[in-house]
């Protein structure tokens, strides 16, 4: 039986840009992105998930954080149907050096990731994939 997950998740703007983590679903061949965070832990509060996963994956704390909503997200990866529960924040990098970086390599669980700067314009006009699509509404 499969599960519901909650996940808390970071939107990181700097001007006409935002933050987000590349992603690849092999059977679709499909190259996507979404927003930054992770699962919420039995008993943790959302925002506290918010800022374990950004320091957890980027070594990175937050600022200036503000809840922007729930959504649902239902969907299928790689073959296997999925279903997230998503409180969804805006916040900001702490460290001014995450502004200067092009793109950061990291470790979620076993897998390499890559989180990058992308101009918010691609994904408004569909050129890349921006999940899960309620995020739009929010850049």
């Amino acid at each position: 039986m499969s599960q519901i997950r909650v996940l808390a998740l970071g939107l990181i703007r700097d001007g006409n840009r935002v933050f987000v983590s590349q992603g690849y679903d092999p059977a679709r061949q499909l190259t996507f992105y979404r927003a930054l965070g992770g699962g919420v832990e039995f008993g943790e509060p959302s925002i506290k998930a918010l800022q374990r996963e950004f320091w957890e994956e980027l070594q990175a704390p937050l600022t200036d954080i503000e809840y922007l909503g729930c959504l649902e997200n239902i969907f299928v990866y790689n073959g296997k149907p999925g279903h997230e529960i998503i409180q969804l924040y805006r916040c900001r990098f702490a460290d001014p050096k995450f502004y200067q970086l092009e793109s950061v390599s990291f470790k979620e669980g076993e897998r390499q990731k890559l989180a990058l700067w992308v101009d918010v314009e691609r994904f408004l006009q569909g050129e890349l994939i921006l999940y899960p699509e309620d995020c739009h509404r929010y850049l």
